[in-house]
Parts: structure tokens; C-alpha cells; sequence
């Protein structure tokens, strides 16, 4: 019994330890709110053009300004390709002693404005081409290029003091420069500084750079200090809302996906990083999107998972390598990926054009009810995604992860159609048009996608899953005590570090969170042996925040997966609307069968989606998983 006390205690630490602070209080009251990020003006994931990948700090006025010229030459401007953001490597210094920014004016003449260096006249001149400008910070006193970039051109210049160009300790005051008085639209912020700068850092001991405590470990959890590096961020988020006015503007997380920020930055920022960098070969891009693929229910208007930015026209992606530069553009747009181009656009060629301009896979990113593309079929060779559009049709992609070619068959049921109804496909590449009934054959070439949107008879004829909607459910608190890295995240070989060390270990700690049509760590829906292929799996303790437009009654089946363990406590499930409780189950133990529990909501804006565990699942290290099976608000 003293055992078992000690781990319920380390549990409830680790809870505390976990939870952002503002959770702490009680996270499984209903609040009737809508708790995820609609600040700033991200209804769909934001488009545009970044430096970094083309010309890393290597940056200056002449190169950005052609990049914009071509967005416009080429159309991809009017197809929503607007932000031009300027990454790592536009600073002179920070001017002591006012802590004003300065601009490196023999890369960017226009900012010779005085003593006083300002980016206004570039950013007009942008917004005269009818683009929209980014800039780059950093959250720490210095940036990941200073760090980290063994090659970084443009250096920060002068002392100690003055090459400290990151945010900290001057939040505000950079944000009112950049916003209020340069007018950008657009700020990226790693995090490379909170986590880069310890005393014994090379370039701390050799008097480079001041040392700050790291707040991010990106191997522990423990080792992080969650709530401070979630504290600097929102400081950012305050400021922007701030000095912004009532401009639209976005917000770009960058922490790599450390920190439990997948827990988080879908409450502070528009966009949130779920990796580390993307590197133009295979098999990282291939990381990058796992970290991406369950996380359906974390993306939502105003605040989109980013597995970063694309690397079409290079290295794996290249011209000589078709296949896998398509499949890369149709996997993020499938993703709600932001789309920001990486390439240098003076060198575009037509293939890549028709790539970039496929305005009909475009339009699978920027639909506007921005629901991210669901798996159908897992494995670690094929992969098929399916999203539900605006307009009642689905996107579809299947993806052949291999080297090899592969066969795979893509099934109405999967798209949530009936199977004696013709099901129309239209082939997004090659525009061709066919129609089957139940299943179609088809055969992947390598590394290559099939992307198609999809029309036919839906098999629930009056209402959605909550599956098809993911843009309207937030998982406000997800059940996760101890957030750990997903085992099933590509361990890419990191190109900077090659095959010295330990290997590579993903850092984003997703594991066991709210999914779509499965329960917590990718398990198949199953309760008490009846298999479901539709619902909403969480851990017990947790909470989901809909949106409801214009749907008159909620239903769903609770049980627990049989993911979870015997005499492992119950759980009760809850439904509650704008903060009344509407409808109650009893407490529902392991090997019961899933029980109907239903509400009316019409009227209601948040429903809201209560498993309360209790017993031994309470302290677990491991809640019960908690079925919402076949979960639909109905017309």
C-alpha cells in the first residue's frame, strides 16, 4: 500500500509538472468557451514564400523582392501564395543603450532611413504588390543561426549586449517595432535561444555569448521548464495583440516541437511547429509528417499544426525526383500544412509551377471549414488520408511510403460513403475522372501519391461524425499525465549530426492524445469486442470542446477501449452545453459494452465532451482510454 501511495503522489506531480498553469484550477470543468487560438487571422493555413531554405542567412532586399516579383509573375499570388517572410540574418546589431534593432542596411539599402534603420519602406513597397511581410525572432536573447549555424553569414556585430537581437527582454519592445511601427503582418519566433545557452556551451565559455538557463531540454520533459516557455510565448502573444491594432497578423510557433507545446500552442499561436527542421531528403521529410499525422483534432482555424516549411525544387524533391516532390506538396495540403514555399523563386522552372499552382490541390488546404486529413489506413508502407471539405466531398491521398512499388485499395467505407453508390473520383494531378462502387484497386508507384477528390452518397445521411469535423473539436485537456515522444514518428537520420551519437529520437511529445477514428496511441476502436470505425478516442480526464453550428441533438457510444486494462477504476462520460450538463452515463468499468448516450443542443455554441475517471484510473500514469464511438451531431 505505500507503494501504490507513492506512485499516486509522483503521478499527481507529474500531472502539475505536465499542465499548463492555467489548467491547474479544475481542467474538466465545462467552461461553455472555445479555448483554442482564434487571435490573430489564421482562418486557413497561412501561404506564402520564406528565405531560409533558399538562402538561409545568406538574405538581402534584391533576393526577397525577386521571390516576390515571381509570386506575382507566376499567379501564385492569386491563388493565395502572399506572405514573403524574411528568416535568420537581416540584423545589424541591438543599439545599446535603447535596445532598438537595426537593420543590416548594406543588405537591405531601403532601410537606411537615418540612425533610426526602419524596414517601412520594404514593407510598403510589398504591400503595394498586394503581399502581406513576415520577419524572424528568436525567444531567447540570441537565434538558432547564432547558435547552432556553424557557416551563419550575417552575424549580429559588436559586444555581447549587442548581438542579443532575440526577444527576451524586450518583448514588447520589438513587437512594437515590428508591428506598430514597421507594419509587418507575419512573425516566426523559435525557441532556439531558451534551450541553446547553458554555462558550459561552447560558445557561452568562449565569451560569445551570455548564458541563459535553459527552459527546453529537447530530450526531458523533466529537464523543461513547461509553464516558462510557455509564459515567453504568450508574453509574445500579448504583445501582438497589443501592437498589431486590429490589423490581421499571424503568429508562427517555432519550438520544434519541444516543451509539450503540442499540448499548448494551439491556445497561444496561429501556427505551431510539431519537429524539428526539415531537411530536403526522404526520409526527414518523412519525420516531419508523422508528427503530424494523428494530431487531426489539435489543427483548427486560427491555429494549425506546421511540420515546417516546404522543400519542393530541392535535393529529394528536385526536378529528377517528381514523385517525391509532389507527394511532398499533397501530403502538407492534405495536413492543413502551412504552405510556404522554400525555394528560390528566380529559378523556377514550369514542372515545379504546375506543382506550387495545382490550385486544385490548394484548394484542399485552403478549404474553409479546415479540416485536417484524417488516416483511413496506417502502416508503415501505405498511408491513406482522407479530409472532409466545406462542400461534402473529401480529399483523398494515398501515400506509398516505399522504395518499391505498392498496391492498395481504397474502400467507400473509408471515405465514410456507401458502398452500393457510385463513389466519382477526380485525380488532382492528372484532372482524369472515374467512379467505383465499394472499392477501387490501384497501384502506387514509388514515393508516390495519389490525390483525389471524392463525391458520392454519404452513408449518414443527416448528420456529421465528429471525425469528419476535426476543425471543430479541441481537445481543451487531453488526458496525457506524462507526455512521452511517439514511437511511431520516422527516426530520420538528422543530417547535421549524421550518425554520431545515440541516433535520433523524436522530441514531440504527442503521444496518447485525442485522435479520430481511433483511440489513444493508435489503437483500432473496440469496445468489449465490437469494433467501431468511426468516433473520437481520449484518454479518461479529459475534456473536448465542439463547435456546434446549426445541429439540433448529439449521440455517441461510450465505453472504454479494450486498449485498456481490467480493475483499472471507471470512467464517466458527460455532455454539457454552453456550461449546463446535459446528458450523464453511468460509471463505465473495463469489458463493458459501449452504452448510447445522447443530448439535444440546439442552441448550443461549445458542446462540451466530459470522460471524468475515478478510482484506480484517476492517479494512473496511464488513463483508461475513453471511447466516444460513432460520435455525430445530427441536423
Amino acid at each position: 500500500m505505500s507503494r501504490v501511495r507513492t506512485l499516486a503522489t509522483l503521478g499527481t506531480a507529474l500531472v502539475a509538472l505536465c499542465t499548463p498553469i492555467a489548467a491547474l484550477a479544475d481542467p474538466l470543468t465545462a467552461t461553455g468557451k472555445w479555448s483554442a487560438n482564434t487571435d490573430g487571422s489564421a482562418p486557413v493555413p497561412p501561404m506564402g514564400w520564406s528565405s531560409w531554405n533558399a538562402f538561409n542567412s545568406d538574405v538581402d532586399e534584391e533576393k526577397v523582392l525577386a521571390s516576390a516579383q515571381a509570386l506575382i509573375d507566376t499567379k501564385l499570388r492569386d491563388i493565395g501564395y502572399r506572405y514573403v517572410n524574411i528568416d535568420d540574418g537581416w540584423w545589424l546589431k541591438r543599439r545599446q543603450p535603447d535596445g532598438r534593432l537595426l537593420i543590416r542596411t548594406s543588405h537591405f539599402p531601403s532601410a537606411a532611413t537615418g540612425a533610426d534603420t526602419s524596414f517601412r519602406p520594404f514593407t510598403d513597397r510589398l504591400h503595394a504588390m498586394g503581399l502581406k511581410v513576415g520577419i524572424y525572432s528568436d525567444i531567447g536573447r540570441n537565434t538558432c543561426g547564432q547558435i547552432y549555424t556553424p557557416d551563419f553569414k550575417n552575424q549580429p556585430e559588436g559586444s555581447v549586449a549587442e548581438r542579443e537581437v532575440g526577444l527576451y527582454g524586450h518583448v514588447d519592445q520589438d513587437i512594437a517595432l515590428f508591428f506598430a511601427e514597421w507594419n509587418f503582418d507575419f512573425l516566426k519566433v523559435d525557441g532556439c535561444g531558451a534551450r541553446g545557452l547553458p554555462v558550459d556551451a561552447p560558445r557561452v565559455k568562449s565569451g560569445l555569448y551570455r548564458a541563459l538557463t535553459p527552459l527546453v531540454d529537447m530530450q526531458s520533459l523533466g529537464g523543461t521548464d513547461i509553464a516558462g516557455i510557455r509564459r515567453l510565448y504568450e508574453q509574445v502573444h500579448t504583445a501582438l495583440h497589443t501592437h498589431a491594432g486590429d490589423r490581421p497578423y499571424v503568429y508562427s510557433l517555432c519550438l520544434g516541437g519541444a516543451g509539450d507545446v503540442r499540448a499548448w500552442g494551439k491556445d497561444v499561436g496561429n501556427t505551431s511547429r510539431t519537429s524539428d527542421d526539415i531537411q530536403p531528403v526522404w526520409p526527414r521529410m518523412l519525420t516531419n509528417l508523422d508528427t503530424v499525422t494523428h494530431r487531426a483534432l489539435y489543427a483548427h482555424p486560427g491555429s494549425w499544426n506546421d511540420p515546417d516549411m516546404l522543400f519542393v525544387g530541392t535535393g529529394d524533391f528536385d526536378a529528377g525526383h517528381s514523385a517525391e516532390a509532389r507527394s511532398h506538396f499533397a501530403l502538407w495540403a492534405m495536413l492543413n500544412a502551412p504552405l510556404i514555399i522554400g525555394y528560390d523563386l528566380r529559378k523556377l522552372t514550369p514542372d515545379l509551377l504546375a506543382i506550387f499552382g495545382n490550385a486544385d490541390i490548394v484548394a484542399l488546404n485552403q478549404d474553409a471549414v479546415g479540416n485536417q486529413a484524417v488516416l483511413a489506413y496506417d502502416s508503415s508502407e501505405v498511408q491513406t488520408f482522407v479530409k472532409t471539405l466545406a462542400d461534402g466531398s473529401k480529399g483523398v491521398a494515398l501515400f506509398n511510403r516505399t522504395a518499391s512499388p505498392a498496391k492498395a485499395v481504397l474502400t467507400a467505407e473509408q471515405l465514410k460513403m456507401l458502398p452500393t453508390a457510385d463513389v466519382r473520383l477526380k485525380d488532382l494531378w492528372t484532372k482524369k475522372e472515374q467512379s467505383f462502387r465499394k472499392e477501387i484497386a490501384v497501384t502506387l508507384a514509388p514515393h508516390e501519391t495519389l490525390i483525389f477528390r471524392a463525391t458520392g452518397t454519404r452513408r449518414l445521411p443527416g448528420g456529421l461524425y465528429l471525425s469528419e469535423q476535426t476543425g471543430r473539436v479541441n481537445p481543451a485537456t487531453d488526458g496525457v499525465v506524462v507526455p512521452q515522444p511517439d514511437p511511431t514518428i520516422y527516426q530520420s537520420i538528422t543530417p547535421w549530426t549524421g550518425t554520431r551519437g545515440g541516433g535520433e529520437h523524436p522530441q514531440y511529445g504527442g503521444w496518447g492524445g485525442a485522435e479520430a477514428d481511433r483511440a489513444p496511441y493508435g489503437k483500432l476502436l473496440r469496445v468489449a469486442g465490437t469494433d467501431f470505425d468511426t468516433g473520437i478516442g481520449v484518454l479518461a480526464n479529459s475534456r473536448l470542446e465542439v463547435r456546434n453550428q446549426g445541429y439540433a441533438r448529439f449521440a455517441a457510444k461510450v465505453g472504454i477501449n479494450d486498449s485498456g486494462q481490467p480493475r483499472s477504476g471507471t470512467t464517466v462520460f458527460e455532455v454539457w452545453g454552453d456550461g449546463r450538463l446535459l446528458a450523464k452515463s453511468r460509471p463505465m468499468g473495463f469489458g463493458e459494452a459501449a452504452v448510447p448516450l445522447e443530448a439535444k443542443v440546439v442552441g448550443v455554441r461549445i458542446v462540451e465532451l466530459v470522460a471524468r475517471g475515478s478510482g484506480a484510473a484517476a492517479n494512473a500514469w496511464t488513463p483508461q482510454p475513453a471511447i466516444w464511438a460513432d460520435a455525430t451531431l445530427y441536423k
